[in-house]
């Protein structure tokens, strides 16, 4: 094992709480009441299309959809790193990562406008070996460029790599990527479905059992 890499949003970071102020923040300037925080965190890991859906009851083909998401995003940019925090687990995991000279990175399919800053705001914890976006790539998870280009950028073989994120689509990327998975129960999770159906090699309910289970599995020495 040389490399451990995580998806953003539900996987690593805790981001719901900045989206929730921002989409309700949003909706006051239309005079709606605000959302239970809980259904917007449901949606969190689909995305601002997803969020905006949620939010306003409209959709891509309606002519006011673009105008709503954009200025969701531009609210969202002034307050991106406000409430976000790691995953309770996450920091440790990074230092024990660190401590045992094993790289890690982001795949995500958060833009880098959002993206860099947000990671930039973290600048305390050990440094990421490698940071995809969907701007680097032309094809986004699941597919499995993305994963493929963070493991050259850290001159590992995705076999030597393993997958951490919260949702199918993560461990789809994955594992057509040809590396383990880990599945994230403790992620962003769509109402009705769960972490245990989505054939991940192996799934935690905590950032706190990674390190353990890549000691287990991965990191034994003979």
């Amino acid at each position: 094992m040389k490399a451990v890499l995580f998806d953003l949003d539900g996987t690593l970071f805790d981001t719901a709480p900045d989206f929730i102020v921002v989409l309700n923040r949003l909706r006051e300037q239309e005079k709606m009441p605000p959302l239970p925080a809980h259904e917007i965190r449901a949606v969190v890991s689909n995305g601002a299309r997803a969020m905006v859906s949620l939010a306003f009851g409209t959709d891509e083909g309606d002519p006011a959809f673009d105008t709503l998401r954009q200025r969701f995003l531009d609210l969202y940019l002034t307050h991106l790193a406000v409430e976000t925090v790691p995953f309770p687990g996450i920091e440790d995991l990074l230092r024990q990562l660190a401590a045992n000279d094993i790289a890690w990175g982001v795949v995500t399919n958060k833009p880098a406008t959002y993206t860099i800053p947000l990671m930039d705001a973290f600048s305390h914890l050990p440094a990421p070996r490698a940071v995809v976006c969907p701007d680097h790539v032309a094809n986004s998870k699941p597919h499995p460029e993305a994963i493929l280009l963070a493991c050259s950028q850290i001159g590992c073989d995705p076999r030597e790599a393993i997958y951490v994120g919260d949702h199918v689509r993560d461990i789809e990327a994955g594992r057509a990527a040809g590396m383990p998975t880990i599945a994230c129960g403790y992620g962003y999770i769509d109402a009705g479905d769960s972490a245990a159906n989505w054939n991940a090699d192996h799934l935690v309910e905590s950032a706190s059992d990674i390190w353990p289970l890549l000691q287990e599995r991965y990191l034994k020495r003979s």
